[in-house]
């Protein structure tokens, strides 16, 4: 029994289709002036595109290390694994966190409990904009939902970490602060982009996530 269980997984790894890059759901210049074209052509078709293929060639070359139970092999493609498999699974997500008709304020029961675990709407925006600002070199500013507690979270991931397999929180909202989502516009100016941003985020998608978590 103990042998059928290990052997699905694997079946599943060898069959299963390859990582592609997800469309964006508004075209590249629909964001601006808060984020421009230029900025979300390249950081879509050129960095989100280079996650989702070195996710593939490292996922191919960790089926060929099962196969052979090249332990060593397997431990070694562990850090390619999460840095794109993060930066696939980040990048899936924050597309959809963001809307040409973003901004403003959530309503119903996500605004009650941004109410209730952060005291107003104001004060989260406040702290998710700090963790933000604040994450060193590369990373991302996150508020994910903790399942254990029945609240939400604020949390920072460095480099590509995915939040759900860092933290264990489920991801609802990320912030991409790498530099590349927006020096070309921003320069060296973190916080500008940070007070940008929030003109676009995507409320009811954040809102459906949020939902969808609590069942």
């Amino acid at each position: 029994r103990s042998s059928a269980k290990l052997i699905a997984p694997l079946g599943c790894l060898v069959s299963r289709q390859k990582h592609t890059l997800p469309d964006l759901p508004y075209d590249y210049g629909a964001l601006e002036p808060h984020i421009n074209a230029e900025i979300m052509q390249l950081h879509h078709s050129k960095h989100h595109a280079t996650y989702v293929n070195n996710l593939n060639v490292a996922e191919e070359k960790y089926k060929e290390a099962l196969a052979k139970g090249d332990v060593t092999a397997q431990v070694s493609l562990q850090p390619a694994l999460k840095f794109n498999g993060g930066g696939h699974i980040n990048h899936t997500i924050f597309w959809t966190n963001l809307s040409p008709n973003g901004g403003g304020e959530p309503k119903g029961e996500f605004m009650e409990a941004i109410k209730r675990d952060f005291g107003s709407f104001a004060n989260f925006k406040e702290k998710l904009t700090a963790v933000s600002v604040g994450v060193q070199g590369s990373g991302w500013g996150w508020l994910g939902y903790n399942k254990e507690q029945g609240r939400l979270q604020i949390a920072a991931c460095a480099n590509q970490d995915p939040l759900q397999g860092t933290t264990g929180l489920i991801p609802l909202l990320g912030i991409d602060v790498w530099e590349h989502a927006y020096y070309l516009q921003y320069k060296n100016v973190r916080p500008d982009y940070l007070k940008a941003i929030w003109n676009v985020i995507n409320w009811e998608n954040v809102s459906s996530r949020y939902a969808s978590c609590k069942k």
